[in-house]
């Protein structure tokens, strides 16, 4: 196999296509025919390091809390529950 050199533009354009544009690495290997491995190297190379997009931190936090405190008041009850059907029980 012969390697192929890629100017730094179509390299940029190549990860652009994954990180702005949402494309699966796997479908744009494919169509500019070049290897995955490539697309995940240039990616490091030329790809920005910051998180998922979209991720919404506060948003997540706020919904944990939520579902814990929903989890602790029915984790209560069935202590709760639990302490009553063993008196009954006696």
């Amino acid at each position: 196999m012969g390697t192929s050199n890629y100017s730094d533009e179509f390299k940029r354009d190549a990860v652009h296509q994954i990180t702005v544009r949402g494309y699966p690495v796997r479908e744009v290997s494919r169509r500019l025919g070049v290897s995955t491995y490539s697309l995940y190297k240039w990616l490091k190379l030329f790809g920005e390091p910051t998180s998922k997009p979209g991720v919404d931190h506060e948003a997540e936090n706020r919904r944990l809390k939520r579902e814990l405190a929903r989890v602790t008041e029915e984790r209560d009850i069935l202590k709760k529950a639990t302490a009553y059907f063993a008196r009954v029980s006696q």
